[in-house]
């Protein structure tokens, strides 16, 4: 499919230059940094595959996260000021 795309001077040049050092076509270049920036976003980021197993501690996260509250609430003004 064509399309036009518009990309910043510089970044053109660059890729233009890439692909000419490579020995192929600029839409040749493009076209494989999409498929490889598209591959990386969609495979579920390494941080992630943890988050589910973190579920258990729930209630352990909410006890932390009242606790922060009420230390913030009582601020040593002679501290802060």
């Amino acid at each position: 499919m064509k399309t036009t795309l518009e990309i910043p001077d510089l970044l053109f040049r660059r890729a233009k230059s890439a692909a000419a050092q490579r020995g192929i076509p600029l839409r040749q270049l493009v076209t494989e940094a999409v498929q490889e920036k598209l591959k990386t976003t969609s495979q579920e980021k390494p941080w992630m595959k943890h988050v589910g197993r973190l579920k258990h501690l729930h209630k352990e996260r909410k006890q932390i996260e009242s606790r922060v509250e009420e230390a913030f609430e009582h601020i040593d003004r002679e501290v802060w000021h």
